[in-house]
């Protein structure tokens, strides 16, 4: 992993411990195959007690990492953003390479056969990088709300459940977001508007809840009271609020693949994995004979038979088929 000295630089013991501490907390991400943003990094430290919960430690941290990084004691791939992402058009060596990047992304819709359709909403999009992953595992959709989902976007996704519920599926949603005043509001807000818009979708508030508030003992954070919803929030569960970035990616990971797997069924699913993968042995093998399959479509024209490439016509027709069936 790289770490690169741009800055040389001289950390007081103090801060010395700091960097310690956080290439422990990375080290043990990466291991799971997680990557961090810098608000988690700052909630492990919380959690861990080395810093109290305040603006200030969030800053001081940031500025400490960002001195680590420069002067080559922190991984540069440790710390990601994931609000800001180049984007460019995938380019290829050859054809045979595309082909064969195919063979290995090829999937089919498994879910087709299935009683449900999932999607996974998450409150907040630095989140995204979590849910993607197992997201992708378990083959079904994720999307980041970004705070309240806007009024098209709320109908689109209504419109794209309602296809799926005319087609006899049942459909859910699987909604995370952080435990305050708005954070809680949001999976309300969700139901009422699909069954505005005609959807039956079952909203699912899978996180954050106060049974994992009990059991994992995120860092609390004082609800704001400038919240139009404060008031309700406070009445039912007091004046700590909780964000979903404190819980662990494993922890919000297995919860998406609890829920799901208790829905999906497994038979069916092995069944159609099956079926892609022999599929996907047939992309692999023209890509392996990509000069072969050029050598037929330079040589070949629509009067060539396609099974032995001589001069094409119904009675040679009649004879290949013959041949073939004697073999």
């Amino acid at each position: 992993m790289p770490r690169i000295c741009y800055v040389e630089k001289n950390f007081r013991t103090s801060t010395r411990q700091i960097i310690n501490e956080a290439n422990a907390i990375i080290k043990t991400y990466q291991a799971q195959g997680y990557s961090l943003t810098l608000r988690q990094l700052y909630y492990q430290f919380v959690a861990r007690d080395l810093l109290a919960n305040t603006q200030k430690n969030y800053s001081r941290l940031g500025n400490i990492i960002n001195d680590a990084r420069l002067a080559g004691l922190v991984d540069w791939d440790a710390i990601v953003d994931r609000t800001r992402n180049l984007k460019r058009l995938s380019t290829w060596e050859d054809p045979s390479s595309i082909i064969n990047s195919c063979a290995h992304s090829y999937r089919t819709d498994k879910w087709s056969s299935q009683n449900y359709r999932i999607e996974v909403w998450i409150e907040k999009e630095a989140l995204a990088g979590v849910f993607e992953r197992i997201c992708n595992e378990l083959e079904i959709p994720f999307f980041s709300c970004r705070g309240y989902t806007s009024q098209s976007e709320m109908w689109r996704a209504a419109m794209r459940l309602r296809r799926w519920e005319r087609g006899g599926f049942e459909t859910v949603i699987l909604h995370f977001g952080d435990h305050d005043p708005s954070g809680m509001d949001m999976t309300r807000d969700i139901e009422e508007r699909m069954e505005l818009f005609g959807s039956t979708v079952d909203v699912r508030r899978l996180a954050l809840n106060m049974e994992q508030i009990d059991q994992y003992s995120p860092p609390p954070n004082p609800a704001k009271m400038t919240d139009s919803r404060f008031a309700s929030y406070v009445q039912e569960y007091g004046e700590e609020s909780w964000e979903l970035d404190a819980l662990e990616p494993q922890v919000l990971s297995d919860l998406v693949r609890d829920e799901v797997l208790f829905l999906r069924d497994e038979n069916e699913w092995n069944a159609r994995v099956a079926e892609q993968e022999k599929e996907r042995e047939h992309l692999s093998a023209t890509s392996n004979r990509w000069a072969q399959v050029c050598s037929y479509l330079d040589r070949s024209d629509e009067t060539d038979c396609v099974v032995c490439g001589a001069a094409w016509d119904e009675d040679h027709a009649d004879d290949c088929t013959r041949d073939e069936d004697d073999e």
